[in-house]
């Protein structure tokens, strides 16, 4: 089928103190898994079952299928999210992205304050991302299950999740809290320069 669930690249209490390995066991093993079981569901035994993951959750978006564009969008989201962060993370990016987020957005200080920003004042649920536009780095959110591999010229770098059920285990309402140990601590930016070289 074309949506898996990816194994963690990481022991689920690799993350803690900073994401609990019962956030990770729920986080992952249900939500993710849902995601991943309901859209395999949806397209089994359609001419969608041979296309990708990508090809699929653009597909839905551009025909306008909701049910299948929200459980594939947060399965590729979900997947992506795993990747953006690691254990030991946070340290400053180098190169070509360090390069680009000077320009860009302030630099590591500028796009922490920023990114932050964004993420706490989304309002409800969604994700955070810094993204590739068009030869710029942005930080922008989506809602629910919208991602930017289904718009035109965004290519993701990194996410971040701020669904409630990401954090309030741990946190219970305190997404600040959330978002300020996820860039100190998790952020993944070797993965942000392995997509960045790709865009």
């Amino acid at each position: 089928m074309p949506f898996t669930l990816p194994d963690l690249p990481y022991p689920p209490t690799a993350l803690e103190p900073h994401i609990s390995a019962r956030t990770l066991e729920f986080h992952h093993g249900k939500h993710h898994k849902a995601y991943v079981d309901k859209a395999n569901a949806a397209i089994a035994g359609t001419p969608l079952e041979p296309l990708s993951a990508e090809a699929i959750t653009y597909r839905a978006h551009v025909e306008g299928n909701a049910a299948l564009f929200n459980n594939a969008a947060q399965a590729w989201n979900h997947s992506f999210l795993w990747q953006s962060m690691r254990p030991a993370g946070g340290a400053a990016p180098s190169g070509l992205l360090a390069e680009a987020l000077d320009r860009d957005l302030g630099g590591v200080a500028g796009f922490n304050t920023a990114f932050k920003e964004a993420a706490v004042g989304h309002f409800g649920s969604g994700w955070a991302w810094l993204v590739h536009d068009h030869e710029t780095l942005k930080i922008i959110t989506t809602h629910d299950a919208d991602t930017p591999l289904v718009h035109d010229g965004l290519t993701p770098l990194l996410t971040l999740d701020v669904w409630e059920h990401a954090y309030y285990l741990d946190r219970q309402n305190l997404r600040p809290d959330y978002v300020e140990a996820w860039l100190a601590h998790l952020v993944n930016w070797e993965f942000a320069a392995t997509n960045l070289h790709a865009a």
